[in-house]
């Protein structure tokens, strides 16, 4: 099972000739639709893993992370993460596409997991009393 820190890297790319890309992007990186585009494909148990970018996006998304980080800050898109994806630049012109699947753990009150049953005893053994 997959957790939200355990995803494994694709075996393929989408093919950039057979898939629509779900955006595209004109001279800028717009940060709300591609949040629109991850927002739409995430829901409550799951959400998507890559990121595929063609050339343009990639430079789009290097000149916004430039604009924000500043240019020393991105020299590659190689193990870079956005808004929780992995970024992976395929080999075409123009390509978005977001793709694969990660599971959302949910957090658990440790309290809940406590047994039922609470021996008093022993219980009483531990509790420190002024």
């Amino acid at each position: 099972m997959n957790t939200m820190n355990e995803t494994t890297r694709p075996s393929t790319y989408p093919d950039d000739r057979s898939i629509e890309p779900e955006l595209v992007l004109d001279d800028i990186w717009d940060l709300d639709e591609v949040s629109a585009v991850i927002r739409s494909k995430s829901d409550h148990e799951a959400t998507p893993a890559f990121l595929f970018l063609g050339k343009k996006e990639a430079g789009l998304l290097r000149e916004y992370l430039a604009e924000v980080f500043g240019d020393d800050a991105v020299s590659t898109l190689k193990d870079t993460y956005f808004m929780g994806l992995e970024v992976i630049e395929i080999e075409c012109e123009s390509f978005f596409l977001t793709g694969g699947r990660k599971t959302i753990r949910t957090l658990q009150d440790p309290i809940s997991r406590r047994p039922a049953w609470r021996d008093r005893e022993t219980d009483t053994c531990w509790q420190f009393r002024i």
